[in-house]
């Protein structure tokens, strides 16, 4: 119970934001920004990940698994029984007028971050959030997901094998 608490305390949080008006501009991935061309959700022997493709590389970042089902139902358009925490959201900024507008991934110390950027109304607001509801909001919203190509270059592994139908090794 608690955590149903708690995403109605940030979707509130969200919208009580909107109403304090604050000019923010969109962030950008630190140096030059390249955006991600694919999702996917996968099963490893380290559990569920989340694949970011972009110029023949991959960005593997490791979620739970009720955002990798979101991730995957909005990837796929399935309609689940019950609303979860993301589709959630996006009712709530949808009936608002707002929406997800990009996300920018980071990491730092060894932890994704995700800077999400809606639009409601007149105002833009950047949020702090952990990459994997950042990535699945803007699933969800179709809006664009950016790294730094310092990023990309990083953390990214290349793809070796262009046939998909092959098991990805991580």
């Amino acid at each position: 119970m608690i955590r149903g608490n708690s995403v109605i305390g940030v979707a509130a949080v969200l919208v009580l934001a909107f109403l304090i008006p604050a000019a923010q501009g969109r962030p950008t991935a630190p140096g030059e920004s390249v955006q991600i061309k694919d999702v996917e959700v996968r099963l490893s022997d380290h559990g569920p990940v989340v694949l970011l493709k972009a110029e023949n590389k991959i960005i593997p970042i490791f979620v739970d698994g009720t955002v990798a089902g979101s991730i995957q139902a909005a990837l796929t358009g399935q309609k689940l029984k019950r609303p979860l925490s993301h589709d959630l959201m996006r009712s709530i900024l949808d009936s608002f007028g707002g929406k997800v507008i990009q996300t920018v991934i980071t990491l730092k110390d060894g932890v994704y971050s995700g800077a999400l950027t809606v639009a409601m109304k007149d105002a833009t607001k950047v949020f702090d959030s952990r990459s994997s509801d950042s990535i699945a909001l803007a699933v969800h919203f179709k809006a664009p997901i950016l790294v730094s190509r310092e990023l990309l270059e990083s953390a990214g592994k290349e793809l070796k094998d262009k046939d998909e139908s092959k098991p990805l090794t991580l």
